[in-house]
């Protein structure tokens, strides 16, 4: 008998048998904004970190993925650093990057398809998703058919119209959130006044129980099957809720090293020492300049002397093993403020020793 014959009629067989006792793996969609141009300079389009580091939580826990748009087709990311190591696994898989090249278009999709839909951020997810019906009725069907939303940052613009077939908004009495307020003054000023609405606003005047972490600290909200992030810190806790809630056990993992650095930044604003201790004993696996640049963004915002004090000792902490002018002038100024003028003196001295040109600095220890 012909073997290639055989073959033919047996592996259908086992095919069929392997099929009929091993469930397939739960298919979910990620969903992208369409409306990026120009590496988001002329338009903001979506956040590309957060976009493959929720691939690659759900491609290593064996999920099937199919990636959408409102117009189909290939769509632009934001600038992005292409050099991160979520980035790079993402851009040397042929697959996923011939997938995200030919990102479906909403609305040739269908809901039954998926177990979950996962909606990525980036300031371009506030001028399509929120107003794609498609969408809105994807959602709906998904999370009505005993499925998980996700969405992360600035994703969450795709919620806000979406109503269940009770006519109650998805969102309402529902635990959530999303890219604050706080977070928008400081970080969303390119965009922000073109948007319809803030996002937080919007939430909250559709029912929802806002609740959020310090300026972008990684912060899951999850309620009946409805996780939400608020910022792209959030975009591996959102994604992994996600994945558990479809009954998969998570595969094991090293975080990437913004990963920890965030939630070392958690630790020592709730005044964990001995997690600052063991940073001080090496930065290895932590991203020095990130826990720096934090301490000196959340300076700017900080309330009150507490907050001041958190943040200049993140600063500190961070130029252990990062140096820049910048950061040292702030810190200077900062403990000035304060009062501490010995540590205002030390932190100049300090500067002008390793960069002399610092004229700023040294007529800053003149006055002191």
């Amino acid at each position: 008998m012909n073997l290639k014959y055989v073959l033919s009629c047996v592996i259908p067989l086992i095919m069929c048998f392997y099929s009929f006792f091993v469930d397939a793996a739960p298919k979910v969609l990620i969903v992208l904004s369409s409306y990026g141009v120009d590496k988001g300079e002329t338009k903001p389009g979506f956040e590309f970190d957060e976009f493959s580091q929720t691939y690659s939580i759900f491609k290593n826990n064996g999920l099937e993925i199919d990636i959408a748009s409102p117009r189909g087709g290939s769509i632009e990311a934001d600038k992005y650093d292409a050099d991160k190591p979520y980035n790079q696994d993402f851009l040397n898989d042929k697959y996923a990057v011939e997938k995200l090249s030919n990102s479906l278009k909403l609305s040739q999709v269908n809901s039954s398809d998926y177990a979950a839909i996962f909606v990525v951020g980036g300031k371009g997810a506030m001028f399509d998703l929120p107003f794609d019906r498609n969408l809105q009725s994807l959602i709906a069907e998904v999370y009505e058919n005993k499925g998980s939303i996700g969405a992360v940052c600035h994703g969450p613009a795709a919620l806000v119209d979406v109503k269940l077939s009770n006519g109650d908004y998805l969102v309402a009495n529902k635990i959530v959130n999303s890219f604050t307020n706080e977070e928008e003054a400081m970080f969303g000023k390119k965009w922000s006044k073109e948007f319809d609405f803030l996002l937080e606003n919007k939430l909250n005047e559709r029912g929802a129980k806002f609740q959020n972490s310090p300026m972008m600290l990684a912060h899951l909200a999850s309620d009946e099957r409805l996780f939400t992030g608020q910022n792209p810190a959030s975009t591996v806790k959102v994604a992994e809720a996600l994945v558990v809630s479809l009954g998969i056990t998570l595969a094991k993992r090293v975080p990437w090293d913004d990963e920890r650095t965030y939630d070392l930044i958690a630790q020592l604003i709730d005044s964990n020492n001995s997690a600052a201790d063991e940073y001080k004993k090496s930065s290895k696996g932590y991203q020095p300049q990130l826990l720096a640049m934090y301490g000196f963004y959340s300076l700017k915002v900080a309330k009150n002397v507490s907050d001041k004090l958190i943040s200049l000792s993140l600063m500190e902490l961070g130029a252990l093993y990062f140096d820049h002018p910048k950061l040292s002038l702030t810190m200077a100024k900062g403990f000035k403020d304060l009062g501490q003028t010995q540590k205002a003196k030390s932190t100049l001295q300090n500067l002008i020793k390793i960069h002399p040109e610092q004229e700023e600095a040294k007529t800053m220890l003149k006055l002191l």
